[in-house]
């Protein structure tokens, strides 16, 4: 796939130096930097996911992130939420997220927008951005993510974790190449039902780092060009086996062209 954003006209010193190990990876150089330096990535949640993504994306060099999440830091968010640490309990996770982002490239702008998403307000929030990172656990929430990056022709890296299992893909539907793929083509509307909460059945955490810093990579691949992101594939990981697996998603219209043939 082509880049999908044009890169920056130079890096400051200090930047050139923080990144250099990506100056000399294939597939990114020096012009893929000023790529990522110039992108702007919108992450709904700030939480087991989230947390490793902003992270990871910081450290990566984009140039703009934008953190949405309404919740505040608990002490039970500690065993997974890699970005917040005991001193940030009661205060906004974007807040604590933005400390977390500006300690580690405070080249980094940050925009906080501690409010929930929902349909009247997904839009205006997802506005703007090149690339949106889903990492919210509630599929209302999905939804309405899904269908503000449809409507804004953005690409969506979608995750989640339950318990010692996770999943993974790229959702877009508008792309310069192949074909389009939404949250419906993976989850009809009507089918998915609410997951338990982690509070119900538990989440690991390391493998939220672990899937966080997979989503990550896809941001960075859709941003420089390198590699293939996960469009059309589900990446399913099942921790407790140590086994990963991919399985074809395809556009439910073409799906049900070829039953029809």
């Amino acid at each position: 796939m082509q880049p999908l954003v044009a890169p920056a006209s130079a890096l400051e010193p200090t930047e050139l130096v923080r990144t250099a190990r990506h100056a000399v990876l294939a597939g990114i150089g020096e012009e893929g930097q000023r790529r990522l330096n110039a992108a702007r990535v919108t992450v709904v949640g700030a939480g087991g996911l989230g947390s490793p993504v902003l992270l990871a994306l910081a450290a990566a060099g984009i140039g703009s992130i934008t953190v949405i999440d309404d919740d505040v830091v608990e002490l039970t968010n500690l065993q997974r939420q890699l970005a917040h640490r005991v001193e940030d309990i009661g205060t906004r996770k974007t807040a604590s997220a933005e400390r977390a982002i500006s300690a580690l490239a405070p080249q980094t702008v940050i925009t906080q927008y501690p409010e929930r998403l929902d349909a009247a307000n997904a839009e205006r929030l997802l506005a703007g951005a090149d690339v949106v990172v889903d990492t919210s656990d509630s599929f209302d929430t999905r939804r309405d993510v899904a269908a503000a990056a449809e409507a804004l022709g953005v690409p969506l890296v979608w995750g989640a974790v339950q318990e010692w299992h996770a999943q993974a893909t790229v959702f877009w539907s508008d792309p310069p190449e192949g074909e389009p793929v939404v949250l419906a083509d993976l989850f009809p509307i009507g089918t998915e039902g609410e997951p338990p909460s982690c509070a119900q059945v538990g989440v690991l955490g390391a493998l939220c780092v672990q899937v966080g810093g997979m989503l990550a990579g896809e941001v960075i691949k859709l941003v420089t060009g390198a590699g293939k992101p996960l469009l059309g594939r589900l990446a399913m990981i099942d921790a407790l086996s140590s086994r990963q697996h991919e399985i074809a998603i395809r556009p439910a219209s073409s799906t049900t062209e070829a039953v029809s043939a």
